[in-house]
């Protein structure tokens, strides 16, 4: 659960960054800070990939088209099961309670709490980090989502006060959980069958792409790439 722990910890050293700073970031420190963690998510991701094929030239590429071939019907499935769908419902409900706390609508931290539990739990980077934490125990895309939270927190703490910073506790429950999910059921039935590689490498290629978002490169159903994580190992089995 490295990265979980990580990951709650960017989120409570944002919140003390925040409440010390006196005036936010400069636009362009943003940029350059996001523009870092995104080539930082694109070598993880890549990592990921070059650590998990192997083989000769074959059979390294036929490893890269099932996944690539895993990863497009993911977004397919996703597309079907609506997952984008419930992402930007979760998403507006977030934004509606950052506006009901800034217009002074809001009379508690609950709002502001519960947004800050939707945005970091729900994050695509966070799940499918968690899941490469609890198979591989690679945990560098969460350290990255940490980054990424510790930044976002450092501005919500203007908005929301301290009981913003609580939100690291469920947010560590819930990639934990899926972290110990993956490793105490996933990882077994899939070690057993030579199957965890291919996940691995369509987690770094999910990351890729979650990649083209953070430069804004172009806007992408992020939520719905999450079932090729699910599709690989079974298409490795079926291809295999």
């Amino acid at each position: 659960m490295t990265g979980a722990f990580l990951n709650a910890l960017g989120i409570l050293l944002g919140a003390l960054f925040g409440l010390a700073q006196r005036a936010p970031l400069p636009a362009r420190t943003q940029d350059l800070f996001r523009r870092a963690l995104g080539v930082a998510t694109v070598l993880f991701g890549l990592r990921l990939v070059w650590l998990h094929v192997n083989g000769p030239f074959w059979s390294c590429a036929k490893q890269l088209f099932i996944a690539l071939i895993a990863v497009t019907l993911g977004n397919w499935t996703g597309r079907l099961l609506g997952l984008q769908k419930i992402s930007n419902h979760l998403g507006r409900h977030a934004s509606r309670s950052i506006a009901s706390v800034q217009s002074g609508a809001a009379l508690n931290a609950g709002p502001g709490f519960g947004a800050c539990v939707i945005l970091f739990c729900a994050a695509p980077l966070g799940l499918i980090g968690a899941v490469s934490d609890g198979l591989s125990g690679d945990y560098y895309l969460l350290a990255v989502k940490a980054a990424m939270d510790a930044l976002a927190m450092a501005g919500f703490m203007k908005i929301f006060g301290w009981p913003a910073a609580l939100s690291a506790f469920p947010v560590y429950a819930f990639l934990g959980a899926i972290t110990l999910a993956c490793q105490a059921y996933a990882k077994p039935l899939l070690a057993d069958r030579g199957l965890i590689d291919p996940v691995n490498v369509a987690v770094g290629l999910v990351a890729c792409i979650i990649a083209l978002v953070i430069f804004e490169v172009r806007k992408v159903e992020l939520a719905n790439y999450l079932p090729g994580l699910a599709i690989a190992p079974l298409l490795t089995r079926l291809l295999g």
